[in-house]
């Protein structure tokens, strides 16, 4: 993909031209959208702020004039076109300015609690409205349903589901959000800085501050009840993403520097792909990595 990072960095009106058509092309492949977050991303992390959101801007425009053609409402590709890139324009803004991928990282997941947080003040029981949601959509499922699936517990795992539904999607968000960013930043480090984006990211560390902060409001969702209990969970599910991530790096830098590291980096993220489960150990891993500095006392040992 590095020959479309070339060409998006060839002037605004590429860049904005590819950043358009792959967001409208994303209403049919949702994973698209990655790819054209990245594309305000790179404009910004390479050419700064302001240029980035001048091609962000016109690319809503474009966007726009666009979907009349693909009988979409130029409203809705407008706003579709803002709520996908002022985000990542923001982070890019933090990492391109701070140059600590951690802190992009980190900023990323805030705006993800703000959502949970700004949800629950909006809507007072989102549990119910998700339950709703939930139950429109798995309606067709239960009228084709297999014999062998219960209709009851069908329904009981949704109304279950359902509290924690706004930070699920909070974090969906937050995922595809930085992929977008890590994207961009991988194009930048092809294009002007050959291996940049490997070392900055085995080196991404968190903040002690922001882990104890979140082992303080583990401690709260566990021994609360009620509305207090659902916002902690769901605004932890959001800080989960921060330690996968940094999880991962610590980890990947872990396995690169033992015997056998051609076999075992590559293993951790197959294993991450085949059994998702594992995020929770790796996330575990993130969040202690403030006090326990795993991956120096894996080098040194090494090193031995």
């Amino acid at each position: 993909m590095q020959f479309l990072a070339a060409y998006i960095m060839k002037g605004r009106m590429q860049a904005m031209t590819v950043a358009a058509a792959l967001a409208l092309l994303s209403l049919a492949f949702p994973p698209v959208s990655i790819v054209s977050s990245a594309s305000v991303a790179l404009v910004t992390l390479r050419r700064g702020a302001k240029e980035g959101l001048y091609v962000l801007v016109c690319a809503c425009f474009a966007a726009a004039i666009l979907s009349l053609f693909l009988k979409i409402g130029y409203q809705f590709a407008l706003l579709y076109g803002l709520v996908s890139w002022i985000p990542v324009w923001l982070i890019s803004t933090v990492l391109r300015e701070g140059r600590n991928l951690g802190v992009a990282i980190e900023m990323a997941v805030l705006l993800g609690v703000i959502a949970v947080l700004a949800f629950y003040g909006y809507q007072q029981q989102p549990a119910l409205f998700w339950s709703g949601t939930l139950e429109a959509m798995i309606q067709p499922m239960l009228q084709n349903k297999p014999d062998d699936v219960p209709v009851e517990q069908i329904q009981q795992s949704a109304q279950v589901f359902a509290h924690f539904m706004t930070g699920a999607i909070a974090a969906g968000s937050v995922y595809g959000l930085l992929f977008g960013l890590f994207l961009a930043r991988w194009w930048q480090a092809a294009l002007y800085n050959p291996g940049g984006f490997r070392s900055e990211f085995l080196e991404m560390k968190g903040h002690t501050k922001l882990a104890i902060a979140t082992l303080v409001l583990l401690a709260l969702a566990a021994l609360s009840s009620g509305i207090v209990a659902e916002m902690a969970w769901n605004m932890l599910l959001v800080l989960f993403v921060l330690y996968t991530f940094i999880g991962t790096a610590v980890l990947h830098a872990s396995f690169s520097v033992m015997k056998g590291s051609r076999f075992m980096v590559p293993f951790l993220y197959l294993t991450l792909v085949m059994i998702p489960h594992v995020m929770v150990i790796i996330a575990i891993c993130g969040l202690t990595d403030n006090w326990l500095n795993l991956r120096n006392k894996i080098s040194n040992k090494t090193a031995v």
